[in-house]
C-alpha cells in the first residue's frame, strides 16, 4: 500500500469516527428538543386532535364521563354520551382515556374553538333545556340554565328558585332532555 493510500485510508477512518461523534451528539440534542417541544402540548390540544373520538373524561365530583368528543374551548369541551350531552369544564378533568396521540396547536383552531366555557353555557340557557349541574365536591343540582355571568352561571330550580353557581366549582353540566 502506497503512503498516499495509507494517509487518505487514515482520513477516511478519521471522517468516520467525526461522523460517529457528531451523529451521537445531534440524536442527543433531537432528544433534548423533543422533550421541550413537548413539554409544551396542552390537554386541551390533545382534545381538540380527538375530535369525534369516542374518549372517557375521569371528572372531579363526578367519575368517569364517557362519549364521543364534539366540540373543544380553550377552557371546556362538550362530549356526546348515550343520552346526553355533557359541558365539561377542563379544569375539572382528573385523566382521560382514549385520546388522540396527536394535538393540535391553538394557531390551527378556527375561531369558534376559541369561544370560552361561558359561550357555551350561555347556548344551553337560550335553548331552556334541563340539565343537571355537576359541581367538584360532588353535589348536583336540577333546573334550567336562565343566564350566566362573568363568573357564574344562574340556575332555576323547583318552583321559580334561583340558584346561582361560581363557575369555579362547576365540573359539567349534563343535559337531561
Amino acid at each position: 500500500m502506497d503512503w498516499d493510500e495509507q494517509l487518505f485510508a487514515i482520513l477516511d477512518d478519521l471522517e468516520q469516527q467525526a461522523q460517529a461523534l457528531y451523529d451521537a451528539d445531534r440524536a442527543s440534542e433531537l432528544a433534548d428538543r423533543s422533550r421541550s417541544e413537548y413539554a409544551a402540548v396542552t390537554l386541551v390540544s390533545r382534545l381538540m386532535a380527538s375530535l369525534d373520538e369516542d374518549v372517557t373524561l375521569d371528572l372531579l365530583g363526578v367519575g368517569p364521563v364517557s362519549g364521543r368528543v364534539r366540540r373543544v374551548g380553550p377552557d371546556w369541551c362538550l362530549v356526546h354520551g348515550s343520552a346526553q350531552d355533557w359541558v365539561v369544564r377542563l379544569a375539572a378533568v382528573k385523566g382521560v382515556e382514549g385520546a388522540s396521540a396527536r394535538s393540535v396547536p391553538e394557531v390551527a383552531w378556527s375561531p369558534v374553538s376559541r369561544l370560552r366555557l361561558g359561550s357555551a353555557l350561555r347556548r344551553l340557557a337560550d335553548t331552556a333545556v334541563p340539565c343537571r349541574l355537576h359541581r367538584v365536591d360532588g353535589t348536583t343540582r336540577d333546573g334550567v340554565l336562565t343566564r350566566v355571568g362573568a363568573d357564574f352561571a344562574e340556575m332555576t330550580v323547583g318552583e321559580g328558585r334561583v340558584v346561582l353557581a361560581a363557575r369555579e366549582t362547576l365540573s359539567a353540566v349534563q343535559s337531561r332532555s
